[in-house]
């Protein structure tokens, strides 16, 4: 579910993310959840995406497989219906340099605009109740193979791709994104096993 304080679009998210760290030298995965409003799943997946996907950021071997467990841990408790998301403290004290993060940023800038003219509320019953919960599930699994990923060029950042679209659908309650997402999902999935090794 959204919370009033969430972000509305991908460009509010990236906007608050660059406000609340443009002080800092390295931001941790806490710092990135505090940006994006971690009371809701919805904000934290699409950030997850996000970082996955950008340059500088994702190719960082280790990140997806950390961000695929922030996923995990984060739609577990909304399986089990938390009202806020907890974070173990070694996941949230993870750090990235702000630089990589800004210049993967400011990569994104113009792609998120594009996204943001696209989105808007439409097919909302995919993105609420049992529609969202599906969506959540789907997620699920994009996260538990994104260890594995990181073994297969690109796919890893299909994976984010993926994330990404769909956090945005909760964000901006566009079922017809959400669909989009779940076809994208399944030839991520397909080009995936079909370059397993061996």
């Amino acid at each position: 579910m959204n919370q009033p304080n969430d972000p509305d679009n991908l460009q509010e998210l990236i906007a608050r993310i660059r406000d609340h760290t443009r002080e800092m030298d390295e931001v941790s995965v806490g710092d990135l959840l505090s940006a994006a409003g971690e009371r809701s799943f919805g904000p934290v997946v699409l950030v997850a995406g996000l970082i996955t996907l950008a340059p500088l950021i994702g190719d960082i071997p280790g990140v997806p497989t950390l961000l695929g467990l922030l996923v995990l841990l984060t739609l577990g408790q909304l399986l089990f219906q938390r009202e806020s998301i907890w974070i173990p403290t070694r996941l949230s004290e993870r750090r990235i340099s702000r630089d990589k993060l800004f210049k993967g940023l400011d990569w994104m800038d113009r792609p998120a605009r594009k996204l943001d003219d696209w989105t808007r509320r439409r097919l909302t019953f995919l993105v609420r109740g049992p529609g969202q919960l599906a969506m959540a599930a789907v997620c699920m699994l994009v996260s538990l193979a994104m260890p594995l990923m990181e073994f297969i060029p690109f796919s890893a950042n299909g994976a984010g791709l993926a994330l990404m679209a769909f956090g945005l659908a909760i964000v901006a309650r566009d079922g017809l994104l959400a669909l989009l997402a779940l076809a994208f999902t399944g030839g991520t999935a397909w080009f995936v096993l079909t370059n397993l090794p061996g």
